[in-house]
């Protein structure tokens, strides 16, 4: 009997960046609940229909083809638990070997204790946007609840699963202050990741302009953040202290 997976957007048949430690492929699912200004996946938020479908077979035949190579899959977006068939889609690429990393924004985590409770992932990336106030509503482009987004952090936090919290840092938004207080509200994190905001191709196009910060910043902003957690790294210094 054929099932209705999710429609994939986007595939990646390997990366060494999305999934630290491990060689992946990488599929993007379309929608999202939030409009990030700084969001360089618009085109899997607001352009859906335009995109073409990649069948799951295309997915599953590069893990059969590569068993003992390609270590699992990282299943992005977009906002992949927005998806009802989700954890089918998971239990196909399972039952080709795969092992299991999702990317969330931690706005629905009734389905995240779901998949947790029944041992579908073996990893998860959550990003949090702006300190757990009323910054995170510009951040975002929404207005989430705000008391789900820290039911999300708590519920990975104790899950016993490989993860990691993640800020994309936009000089916008963020402030050593602001990175300061989210590190504080994910206190005892095994991991924290800050990553650069770049600009191009951001759904909000006056976000083009605007300057990154360097990477000594950016460190300056770690130094401030690693009181709160265990690690605290830059996107792609992570490796190097491991």
């Amino acid at each position: 009997m054929s099932r209705d997976y999710p429609p994939i957007r986007g595939f990646l048949e390997s990366t060494l960046l999305d999934w630290e430690g491990r060689i992946a492929c990488e599929v993007f699912l379309p929608q999202c609940n939030l409009r990030c200004p700084f969001c360089h996946a618009g085109h899997l938020v607001t352009n859906d229909g335009q995109l073409e479908s990649i069948p799951v077979d295309a997915v599953t035949g590069v893990l059969e083809r590569h068993r003992g190579w390609i270590d699992g899959v990282v299943i992005s977006g977009g906002e992949p638990t927005l998806h009802e068939s989700l954890p089918d889609l998971i239990d196909e690429f399972r039952r080709h070997g795969a092992k299991i990393k999702l990317d969330t924004n931690g706005t629905r985590p009734d389905v995240l204790e779901q998949l947790i409770a029944v041992r579908a992932l073996d990893a998860v990336a959550m990003d949090i946007k702006a300190p757990l106030d009323e910054r995170y509503f510009a951040a975002s482009g929404a207005r989430p609840e705000l008391d789900r987004i820290r039911s999300s952090i708590d519920l990975i936090i104790r899950s016993g699963l490989e993860y990691e919290f993640r800020t994309t840092v936009c000089r916008r938004f963020h402030g050593l202050e602001d990175i300061r207080q989210i590190a504080e509200s994910i206190a005892g994190a095994e991991i924290y990741i800050l990553q650069s905001f770049q600009p191009g191709r951001c759904l909000a196009p006056e976000l083009n302009t605007v300057e990154p910060y360097t990477r000594d910043e950016l460190r300056r902003f770690a130094d401030a953040a690693r009181p709160f957690v265990e690690h605290c790294f830059l996107r792609g210094d992570r490796m190097a202290h491991l």
